[in-house]
């Protein structure tokens, strides 16, 4: 089982040339985080990471997390790590200042969030959920209620989940039952919701569920739907957790991976309803909650980077090491890694990993441009981009991250079926991705319908014309170079097509979707290689001699001859339109 090394070169080349960190930082609230010091703890992130947290990732998987005695018990290495975490720091790198917050930018956030989910993909999920309640009550939360939790969850102290999901209500909330009673100053909430990810544990002091719910004369449907904020156990006059709130886990899922974390049964108000209070405009509880899905939905997008660079490294170590066979020019027999076959998987892996990354950091780029930025224009030409990319960060990132981890597997041979080598972990953890936090269907659809339809596709038309941009802002002598540019000219005609195709024929949509998506995450994750190449020829123009710099090149070359082709299937496939796809009826799918 191979050791994790943070991608430290690849965070500076991406902070460096994707993000052009030095004029991100001069935005309003980031002038006191610049270059030098994330220079300074981003070594430090990785030394953490690298040794605290990564040899976990296994023996959590092995011992995962379970209910005894109406408490979730979580696998004994991960106090430790987590009480280091908040100790750190590293739980509250872009959180507010005015609530005790490093305050940095989201993009370096997401480098710090990828170590550790490198690291330990389904202890990252703790954080991850923390951050999305500390976006919602930043963005809906009371005065009141922001002093009074946010800079415990800011820092890590205090923990948070999103509780959405019902027996009877999945992608589907409008079904959701649980109920919400004013009393007094406060609601009694009681119902039961499933699958909450770190829904209870022994790690933080207190934990800060936001749950869906219906007061008595709301609405029916999706318009009658308020979100509450419960604490696990109430906050007393100072400040400190209380006594013990109406709300207990009554199961953990036994799953396929990220054993690490606890996937709970929550039951609300057994003992007459759970203290529960309003968070933003009552019956608006979806808007409130959308937020923290849509930042979930970033971060397990980027979530797929971190499981897939995991797998990879684990696959470069191990095909390092077996010797199997002849190669040419090789005396003797060889390691695999030199057999065009393992090459091949060991690039696909490579080049979806680092494609998926610069996707994913364009995407955090814009959001903190949409928040931070001091033009308004710019900020609403973000906030456009963020709405367009947060469901291809999501989907295509996610399907990339099961197409690694199963190379992952394939290398490692007999061996990757084996459970002790760890690769078939990575694999198991990866499968929940294009799941949870809206399927990748849902974010197809999403894609398709509320970020191209809705407008007539004009964001769309905003982003390929950036990416024409950068075609007519390169000059270059380099052949390799003019090559990635042929190929990004057809990747943006092909984009054209296809939106002018479901333009033109929007009734096909949800059946077309999938391939649309996947299209333009190619597309568009290929566009970013293809800058980050022109960047490095600059470098090698310039006299630097560093093999980085030929490997990013490399890199985006093979995904436009490998990886970007599909695009002609993608393409192919949603212009045949949607009549194959729903001709046979719901009964004509059992077995005969």
């Amino acid at each position: 089982m191979s050791v994790y090394k943070a991608p430290q070169k690849e965070f500076s080349f991406l902070f460096q040339e994707l993000v052009n960190y030095e004029e991100h930082c001069q935005m309003p609230g980031y002038q006191d985080v610049g270059s030098d010091m994330v220079e300074a703890i981003i070594p430090e992130a990785a030394k953490f990471f690298e040794q605290e947290v990564a040899p976990s990732n296994w023996e959590a998987d092995t011992q995962p997390a379970h209910l005894k005695d109406g408490q979730v018990i979580t696998a004994p290495m991960l106090g430790g790590a987590y009480q280091q975490m908040v100790e750190a720091g590293w739980c509250g790198i872009s959180g507010n200042p005015k609530y005790d917050g490093a305050g940095f930018p989201g993009v370096v956030d997401v480098a710090v969030q990828e170590m550790l989910q490198s690291a330990n993909m389904g202890f990252s999920l703790l954080p991850m959920l923390t951050r999305g309640v500390i976006h919602a009550l930043n963005l809906y939360g009371s005065d009141h209620q922001k002093d009074t939790y946010l800079s415990n969850l800011i820092s890590g102290v205090w923990s948070g989940t999103m509780n959405l999901t019902e027996p009877q209500a999945g992608t589907d909330l409008s079904a959701v039952k649980t109920k919400a009673v004013l009393q007094g100053d406060h609601f009694l909430i009681s119902g039961q919701k499933i699958y909450i990810t770190w829904g209870d544990h022994d790690l933080a002091e207190n934990i800060i569920h936001l749950v869906l719910a219906r007061t008595p004369d709301a609405p029916a449907g999706n318009q009658g739907i308020s979100l509450f904020l419960v604490p696990k156990y109430l906050i007393n006059a100072d400040g400190s957790p209380g006594e013990r709130n109406d709300v207990k886990p009554v199961g953990v899922e036994h799953k396929l991976g990220i054993h690490s974390s606890p996937t709970c049964t929550l039951q609300f108000g057994d003992q007459g309803g759970a203290v529960g209070y309003l968070v933003g405009p009552e019956n608006q509880g979806l808007m409130c909650m959308f937020s923290m899905m849509n930042n979930a939905r970033l971060s397990v997008g980027h979530q797929g980077i971190g499981i897939g660079e995991r797998a990879y490294q684990q696959a470069v170590a191990y095909a390092s090491e077996r010797v199997q066979g002849k190669v040419a020019g090789i005396e003797g027999k060889a390691p695999i890694i030199h057999h065009p076959d393992v090459k091949r998987m060991l690039m696909q892996m490579r080049a979806l990993t680092e494609a998926g990354r610069a996707l994913s950091f364009h995407a955090i780029a814009n959001e903190d441009r949409s928040h931070h930025h001091s033009d308004e224009q710019v900020r609403a030409k973000s906030a456009r981009a963020v709405e367009l990319l947060t469901p291809l960060v999501k989907g295509w990132c996610t399907e990339s991250s099961m197409e690694s981890t199963s190379l992952g597997v394939q290398v490692h041979g007999g061996m990757g079926f084996i459970e002790e080598t760890g690769a078939a972990q990575h694999m198991r953890d990866a499968r929940i991705l294009p799941i949870y936090e809206g399927t990748n269907g849902i974010q197809a659809l999403d894609f398709i319908g509320r970020k191209c339809l809705r407008d007539g596709g004009e964001a769309v038309d905003e982003l390929l014309a950036e990416m024409a941009a950068t075609l007519s802002d390169c000059k270059t002598d380099s052949l390799q170079i003019a090559s990635l540019i042929k190929s990004l000219e057809m990747a943006l005609e092909q984009c054209r097509t296809a939106l002018a195709y479901v333009l033109g024929h929007a009734e096909q949509s949800p059946a077309v979707a999938y391939n649309y998506m996947m299209l333009f995450g190619n597309s568009v994750s290929f566009w970013l290689l293809t800058k980050l190449a022109i960047a490095a020829q600059r470098e090698l123009d310039a006299g630097a001699d560093d093999r980085y710099y030929i490997q990013k090149i490399a890199t985006a070359r093979f995904f436009a001859t490998q990886i970007l082709t599909r695009n002609n299937a993608y393409l192919a496939s949603l212009q045949q339109g949607a009549e194959t796809i729903v001709q046979l009826g719901a009964e004509d799918f059992a077995t005969q």
